[in-house]
C-alpha cells in the first residue's frame, strides 16, 4: 500500500519540524501520549507544562469525529485529565461498525478562542493534482466541507502561491487574518509537497493575534517514498484502523514483506475464524475474500493476505507456517478449511513455492489433523502441474484432506466446494502437461505453419493491421527537434505484428519469453531490438529465437539504444522502484517513444503523477507502474505477460480473438485469459494497466481504443475498489461514446461488509468515499447499461453469453484453427520440470548454499552459531562431515595456532616476504609461501601419520621401525628439528602432548611415536618428534578413537591429504602476517646479498 494513516502525533511531529512559514505557529511540541502503562510522575517530568496548563485529552487511534462522539475532554486540569482517562482508557468502544479498546491517548494544552477564530483546511491528492480545500468555518459542526468549503487545484509540478490562496481561497476571511492564513496554508503545502503526505487535514485550524494553533489533524503519507524521506521522517509507525488489533505476526510478515523483493501481506480480521486464506495475486486475493463474503463467510473470515511476485521457497514457508500457526490456536466446532487459491501466474514457478508450504504443512500435520482442516487448492502458471501433484502427494501422506484444482477450474470454485455450497469432485479433469503442449510428437512438429492471422480471429486478414505511427529523428531528445507546440495525439493501436521494442534491465528470461511468443505467432523478426543496462558496457547477449541463436545488443543509455535503432517504439522498463522514475523521464525526450510499459511496484505516488502529466503532454501511452504488462496475441506482449508457453498456447493467444480486456491486476489479466479462451474466440488484446492509485493510463483510455479498433467486438473490464475511473465507462455508455458490448465487474465487495477498513493488495484499492466502493461501481456500470455479473464467479458465464449472442447475430464468425509452431522447451526449464536428466558437473556433500540459508555438512550456519562450534566444528563439518567432540574442536583450533607461523627465516615465509617486497599482490605472496610445502616443510603430518600408523599397525616393535628405516635409507617423517633438541624442547608440542594426554580417550599410536623418539633422541638429541609429528600421529588417535569414524574411514582422511591441510590453514595466517607487515613497513625490493651467496664455477671457465 502507498498511502498509510499515520497518528494525529506523528502529523503534528512532521508539521512542527518541517514548516516553514511567516505565520506564528504555537504549541510546537507540546503533546504527551498517555497509555495504559504510562508513568503519571515521569510524565510531568518530562513535560512539565501538564502541570500548569488547562489541557485537551482525545484518542489518538485514526478515530474520524471524535468531538461528535464525545471523545475529547476538553479545559481540563492534570486531575481532571485522569478522571476523565478513568472512564474510557482500556475500554471498548463502538465507532460506526468498528468495535475496539480505546489505549492510546493525546494531551496537549487547551487553546482559548471564539467560533470565528476557527477554521478548516485540507489538501489531498488526485490524478490531476492537489486539492486545496477552505473554509472560513472550522470545528465540530463544519459539516460536509465538499460542498461549503472553497476549492483550489494545484496541477501536478506546480506551485501555490500566497495570492493564489488569498484570491480563490480566502474570500470570506477577515482581512486581518488573510496574510497569516495565506502564509500558513502555502508553507502547508510545501511541507505537504516535501514530506509526500497524500491526505492532510486540519479541522479546527484556530487563528488569534497570538498566532496558528494546530488543534486537531488527521493525515496519511506515501510509505513508498521511505527511501526519500527516511532521514525527515525517521522509523514511522503506520496504527492499524480502530477496530483492528495490531498482531505481532502481521509485523512479522511485514518485515518479511520488507526484505524480499516479493510482496507479502497479511491483515488479521477475526482469529477465531474458521476459513483462512493463503492466495497468490493482489488482485486474486480480493477476489477470494469477495466469493468468501457473497457465500455467506464473512463472520468467519479470518485473514485477508497475499504472496506474489515470485517469493522463494524459504519465504513461502515462513508466509505459510505463520497462518497454519495462527490457525491452530483454537478449535472451531466446525472444522477449519484453508483456502490456497489464486490466479494463473505469469513468472512465478508454482512448485517452488508450493514446496515451502508443503514444509509447512508437513511441520504442522499434527496441529491441522487435530484441528480438523481441510484445505483446497487452486493454481495454475509455471510448472504449476508439479505443484499440485506435490500437494496432491502430501495430503496422501499426512492424511490431511487436500482436494487439488489446476485451470480446469473456475478460479473461485474452490470456496463453494469449502464452505459446501458445491459438491468436491472426486477426480477432477486435468489440463495437459506443460510438455504436452511444447514437446510435440506428431510429424509435423518441426514444420511451421503458415503465417497466422494478424486480424480478429472471427474477421478476414486485412494487409496491414495498423498504419505505422510517423517516424521521427531516431536517438534525438525532443528538445533538440521542431515543435509545432502542442501535444502529440496519443496511438490507438500500440502494438503491430511490427512492433520494436527496448528493454531496460537485463531481464533474459522475460526476454526470452517474448522472443518465444514472437516465434509461435510467427512473427518474421523478433520484437525486441535492444538491451539497455547502465551497469555494463555495450556488448551483445545471447538468446533463442526457435532452434537458432541470435545475439542482441546491450546498452548502456537509451541515446545509443534509439539512436541505433529508430524502428523503436516501445520502451518496456524493468528498472528499480528507485530509478524508474528518471529512466522513464529520460525515455519521452525520445520522439520515436510512443508507448512505455513500467513494471515496477512502489514508485511514490507523486513521482507516477508528474509521469503521467509529461505523457500526456509528449502523447506518450504508460502502461503501469506496478504492472505484469499486456498482450497483443499474434503480435506482441510485454515482458512476462501471460506467462509461460504453455499457458500462451492453452488460452490461445498465439492468434487474435474478437475479445479486448483491461484490468488493473496482472495475475488476474491472466486468469481473464484463461476465461476469455474459454468461453469465446480469444482475446485480441489485453492491458493490465498497474495496480497503484494512479495508473499511467486508465480504464477509459484503453476501452476507448478497443471501441476505435475494427477487430475487436466486445469489451471487458475488470474493476476494483478505490477510484472513480469507472463512472468514467458508464458516461460513455450512456453518451454512445462506447457501444460495443462491455462486460464490467469490480472487485472488492467484500470490503463493504467489514468493520474495519482493509486494505488491500494494491496501492488504488481503497475506498475513500461511498462512490468509491466496488459495489456502488458496479450497480451504476448495471444501470448505465453495461452487462455486470452478479459474482465474479458468474463473470465467465455472462462474457459467453454475450460472445454467443455476437456470434448468433453475425457480429462474430470463428474462424478455423490455425496451428502454432513448435517452439524447443529451454534445457532449464525442461529440467525444472523433470522432462530430462543429466549428470551433474560436480557433485558437492559438505555445503549448500541454495536455500534461505548457507548449510554446512547438513548443519544450518544458525545452529553453528547458536552451538557455539568455533572453527574447529566448522572445520569438523566442512573436512569430516562430522560434529566433532568438544576436544577434538579445541584441539584442532590448538593445532592451527601452534602452526600459524615460525619466523621469517622458514623457506615459506621467505618466498612470501620477497613476493611482497616485489610489489607482488596478497593471493601471488601467499601462494608463493604455500608452494613451499611440502614433505621437508610443514607437509611432513601426512607422511608422520602414515609411516608411524604403517609401522604400528604391522606390529613392528620401535626398534624395528627405526633399524627399517636406516637400513632403506628413508627418513622418518616428523622426527628431528634444526633447533630443539631433547635439551631445548619444543613448547608447541609440550602444549599439545598435555592436551592430549588430558583429553583424547587414547593415545596408542603417539605413545608409539613418543617411544621412537626415545630411541632416535638417544643417538642424537634433536631427532625429536617435531610439531608436524605430534600433530600427525596425534590426529590419527583423534580420528580412530573419537567415535566418529570407522577405521577405514579414518584412514582414508589420511591417505587422502587430510592433515596436511591442518598446516596449510594454519601457517596461511603466518603467511598474511608477512605479507601485511612487509607492506607496512614499506620495504623496498629484496635484492640477495653477494656475500651470501658461494660462487663456484666449473674450473675450465674459471681458467
Amino acid at each position: 500500500m502507498s498511502a498509510k494513516a499515520i497518528s494525529e502525533q506523528r502529523g503534528k511531529e512532521f508539521l512542527y519540524k518541517h514548516i516553514c512559514t511567516s505565520a506564528a505557529v504555537q504549541n510546537r511540541f507540546l503533546y504527551a501520549t498517555v497509555t495504559a502503562e504510562t508513568n503519571w510522575e515521569h510524565l510531568t517530568q518530562e513535560h512539565p507544562w501538564l502541570l500548569t496548563e488547562q489541557l485537551v485529552v482525545k484518542p489518538d487511534q485514526l478515530i474520524k469525529r471524535r468531538g461528535k462522539l464525545g471523545l475529547v475532554g476538553i479545559n481540563l486540569d492534570l486531575q481532571g485529565v485522569k478522571e476523565w482517562l478513568k472512564g474510557r482508557l482500556m475500554r471498548e468502544t463502538t465507532v460506526g461498525k468498528a468495535k475496539g479498546l480505546l489505549k492510546n491517548f493525546l494531551i496537549e494544552p487547551f487553546v482559548p478562542h471564539t467560533q470565528e477564530e476557527e477554521f478548516y483546511v485540507c489538501i489531498y491528492a488526485t490524478r490531476e493534482g492537489d486539492h486545496v480545500l477552505f473554509h472560513h468555518e472550522g470545528g465540530v459542526e463544519v459539516g460536509d466541507v465538499d460542498t461549503k468549503a472553497q476549492k483550489l487545484v494545484v496541477p501536478v509540478d506546480d506551485k501555490l502561491t500566497e495570492g493564489q490562496v488569498t484570491e480563490q481561497l480566502l474570500t470570506n476571511v477577515p482581512a486581518d487574518r488573510k496574510g497569516v492564513l495565506a502564509s500558513f496554508i502555502v508553507g502547508l503545502f510545501n511541507l505537504y509537497e516535501d514530506l509526500y503526505f497524500t491526505y492532510l487535514e486540519i479541522n479546527p485550524l484556530v487563528v488569534t493575534n497570538n498566532g496558528v494553533y494546530i488543534l486537531d489533524m488527521a493525515a496519511k503519507i506515501d510509505a513508498t517514498a521511505d527511501y526519500i524521506c527516511k532521514a525527515k521522517w525517521g522509523d514511522v509507525e503506520f496504527p492499524p484502523p480502530f477496530g483492528r488489533e495490531a498482531y505481532p505476526e502481521e509485523a512479522y510478515i511485514a518485515d518479511l514483506d520488507a526484505k524480499s523483493g516479493a510482496s507479502l501481506k497479511l491483515t488479521l480480521l477475526n482469529p477465531r475464524g474458521r476459513i483462512w486464506t493463503m492466495v497468490a495475486g493482489g488482485g486474486a486475493s480480493v477476489v477470494y475474500s469477495d466469493t468468501i463474503c457473497d457465500l455467506g463467510g464473512v463472520d468467519e473470515l479470518a485473514n485477508y493476505g497475499e504472496y506474489s511476485g515470485a517469493p522463494s521457497e524459504q519465504q513461502t514457508y515462513d508466509y505459510a507456517k505463520t497462518i497454519l500457526s495462527l490457525m491452530t490456536q483454537e478449535k472451531h466446532p466446525q472444522g477449519k478449511v484453508l483456502i490456497i487459491g489464486g490466479s494463473i501466474a505469469n513468472f512465478t514457478n508454482v512448485a517452488a513455492t508450493f514446496k515451502g508450504i508443503v514444509r509447512a504443512i508437513k511441520d504442522y500435520q499434527g496441529p491441522l489433523k487435530e484441528h480438523e482442516v481441510s484445505i483446497f487448492v487452486r493454481r495454475g502458471g509455471p510448472n504449476y502441474q508439479e505443484g499440485l501433484r506435490v500437494m496432491g502427494e502430501v495430503g496422501k501422506t499426512t492424511g490431511i484432506p487436500i482436494h487439488v484444482f489446476g485451470t480446469e477450474t473456475h478460479m473461485t470454485a474452490i470456496v463453494g466446494m469449502a464452505l459446501g455450497h458445491q459438491p468436491i469432485p472426486n477426480h477432477p479433469p486435468m489440463d495437459a502437461h506443460t510438455a504436452n503442449f511444447l514437446l510435440n510428437a506428431g510429424t509435423s512438429a518441426m514444420r511451421t505453419p503458415a503465417t497466422s492471422r494478424t486480424a480478429s480471429f472471427s474477421e478476414p486478414r486485412t494487409p496491414n493491421d495498423a498504419t505505422p505511427a510517423k517516424k521521427s529523428k531516431a536517438g534525438l531528445p525532443a528538445k533538440t527537434q521542431a515543435s509545432s507546440g502542442c501535444s502529440r495525439a496519443k496511438a490507438t493501436t500500440l502494438f503491430s505484428k511490427h512492433t520494436k521494442t527496448i528493454v531496460w534491465g537485463m531481464q533474459t528470461r522475460a526476454v526470452q519469453g517474448m522472443l518465444d511468443f514472437d516465434y509461435v505467432c510467427s512473427r518474421e523478426d523478433p520484437s525486441v531490438a535492444a538491451m539497455v543496462y547502465p551497469f555494463t558496457g555495450d556488448h551483445k547477449q545471447k538468446f533463442y529465437w526457435g532452434h537458432k541463436e541470435i545475439l542482441l545488443p546491450v546498452y548502456k543509455n537509451m541515446a545509443d539504444a534509439t539512436k541505433k535503432h529508430p524502428e523503436v517504439d516501445v520502451l518496456i522498463s524493468f528498472a528499480s522502484l528507485r530509478s524508474a522514475f528518471d529512466s522513464t523521464v529520460e525515455a519521452m525526450q525520445y520522439p520515436q517513444i510512443h508507448t512505455i510499459a513500467i513494471i515496477a511496484e512502489g514508485i511514490p505516488e507523486a513521482q507516477t503523477r508528474k509521469m503521467i502529466k509529461m505523457a500526456d503532454e509528449k502523447g506518450v501511452t504508460i502502461i503501469g507502474p506496478a504492472t505484469v504488462g499486456g498482450i497483443k496475441p499474434g503480435c506482441f506482449k510485454i515482458g512476462n505477460t501471460g506467462g509461460m508457453l504453455d499457458n500462451i498456447l492453452a488460452s490461445k493467444l498465439y492468434r487474435p480473438g474478437s475479445v479486448a480486456y483491461v484490468s488493473r491486476s496482472g495475475g488476474m489479466s491472466n486468469e481473464l485469459n484463461n476465461i476469455i479462451s474459454r468461453t469465446t474466440d480469444g482475446v485480441y488484446e489485453g492491458v493490465a494497466i498497474g495496480g497503484d492509485r494512479y495508473p499511467g493510463s486508465t480504464f477509459m483510455d484503453h476501452v476507448l481504443r478497443y471501441q476505435d479498433t475494427a477487430g475487436v467486438k466486445m469489451i471487458v473490464v475488470l474493476g476494483e475498489i478505490g477510484g472513480t475511473e469507472e463512472y468514467k465507462i458508464c458516461q460513455g455508455i450512456r453518451e454512445s461514446r462506447i457501444t460495443k458490448p462491455v462486460v464490467c465487474w469490480c472487485i472488492g465487495t467484500c470490503a463493504t461488509m467489514f468493520t474495519s477498513e482493509v486494505q488491500f493488495g494494491h496501492a488504488g484499492a481503497c475506498a475513500n468515499q461511498a462512490s468509491e466502493t466496488a459495489v456502488a461501481k458496479n450497480q451504476a456500470l448495471r444501470d448505465a447499461g453495461a452487462y455486470v455479473p452478479k459474482s465474479f464467479d458468474e463473470l465467465g458465464n455472462v462474457i459467453k453469453d454475450v460472445y454467443n449472442d455476437l456470434v448468433a447475430n453475425g457480429t462474430i464468425i470463428p474462424a478455423q484453427e490455425v496451428p502454432p509452431p513448435t517452439v524447443p522447451m529451454d534445457y532449464s526449464w525442461a529440467r525444472e520440470l523433470g522432462l530430462i536428466r543429466k549428470p551433474a558437473s560436480f557433485m558437492t556433500s559438505i555445503c549448500d548454499e541454495r536455500g534461505q540459508e548457507l548449510i554446512y555438512a547438513g548443519m544450518p550456519i544458525t545452529e553453528v552459531f547458536k552451538e557455539e562450534m568455533g572453527l574447529g566444528g566448522v572445520l569438523g563439518l566442512l573436512w569430516f562431515q562430522r560434529r566433532l567432540p568438544r576436544y577434538a574442536c579445541q584441539f584442532i583450533e590448538m593445532c592451527l595456532m601452534v602452526t600459524a607461523d615460525h619466523g621469517p627465516a622458514v623457506s615459506g615465509a621467505h618466498n612470501t616476504i620477497v613476493c611482497a617486497r616485489a610489489g607482488k599482490d596478497l593471493i601471488s605472496s601467499l601462494t608463493s609461501g604455500l608452494l613451499t610445502i611440502g614433505d621437508r616443510f610443514g607437509g611432513a603430518l601426512d607422511a608422520a601419520a602414515k609411516q608411524f600408523s604403517k609401522a604400528f599397525d604391522s606390529g613392528m616393535l620401535p626398534m624395528e621401525f627405526v633399524n627399517k628405516m636406516k637400513k632403506d635409507g628413508k627418513l622418518i617423517m616428523g622426527i628431528g628439528h634444526r633447533v630443539k633438541s631433547i635439551n631445548n624442547p619444543d613448547m608447541r608440542v609440550q602444549i599439545l602432548k598435555d592436551f592430549v594426554k588430558q583429553h583424547f580417550p587414547s593415545t596408542q599410536l603417539l605413545d608409539y611415536a613418543l617411544d621412537v623418539e626415545k630411541i632416535t633422541t638417544s643417538k642424537k638429541p634433536n631427532l625429536i618428534l617435531n610439531v608436524d609429528g605430534f600433530i600427525g600421529v596425534s590426529f590419527v588417535d583423534l580420528l580412530r578413537t573419537c567415535g566418529g569414524f570407522t577405521r577405514d574411514e579414518a584412514d582414508e582422511f589420511v591417505e587422502i591429504g587430510a592433515l596436511n591441510g591442518i598446516f596449510v590453514l594454519g601457517r596461511s595466517m603466518g603467511f598474511i602476517g608477512h605479507y601485511l607487515d612487509q607492506k607496512r613497513l614499506k620495504q623496498g625490493l629484496y635484492r640477495h646479498p653477494w656475500d651470501d651467496i658461494s660462487y663456484v664455477l666449473p674450473e675450465h671457465m674459471s681458467m
